[in-house]
């Protein structure tokens, strides 16, 4: 952007020296655009310079949630996930397994509709399928049936 100042106070230094003034159509025309040329350089030299200001800002803003998904995610990063799928909206809700383990009554809903996916209090009746008998056993915990 420099460049274009620079080339613009030539112009500029071209037409004194050449002794173009006001008093002819065509100086005037040339003065006149070169004042246009002058204004428009100085705000391509702002905008440069809000655009540094911004850039240096979204880097700040960058390195900031860098850090803190870092201390977010630092967390979750050791712990195993249970993904489930909602029955009504069938996006995937993911939560921590140890609530499957939880001696208190929970409620997983999903985040997108605000269904239940998973009852801590919900008792659901499974069958073992691996020797092909059905065998029927209470859970205290239990996903959706709808999944």
């Amino acid at each position: 952007m420099g460049n274009i100042k620079e080339r613009v106070a030539y112009l500029q230094g071209l037409t004194q020296g050449l002794n173009v003034n006001e008093r002819s159509a065509e100086g005037k025309l040339l003065i006149n655009i070169i004042d246009v040329l002058d204004d428009m350089a100085e705000e391509f030299n702002n905008i440069q310079m809000v655009q540094e200001d911004l850039e240096t800002y979204v880097e700040s803003m960058d390195d900031d949630l860098t850090d803190l998904e870092d201390e977010v995610y630092e967390d979750i990063d050791g712990e195993e996930l249970v993904e489930v799928q909602c029955p009504s909206c069938h996006e995937t809700v993911s939560f921590e397994s140890s609530l499957l383990e939880s001696d208190d009554d929970l409620e997983v809903s999903c985040p997108h509709c605000g269904d239940i996916v998973y009852d801590s209090t919900l008792e659901i009746e499974v069958s073992n399928m691996d020797n092909g008998q059905a065998v029927n056993s209470e859970f205290r915990y239990g996903i959706h049936p709808g999944i």
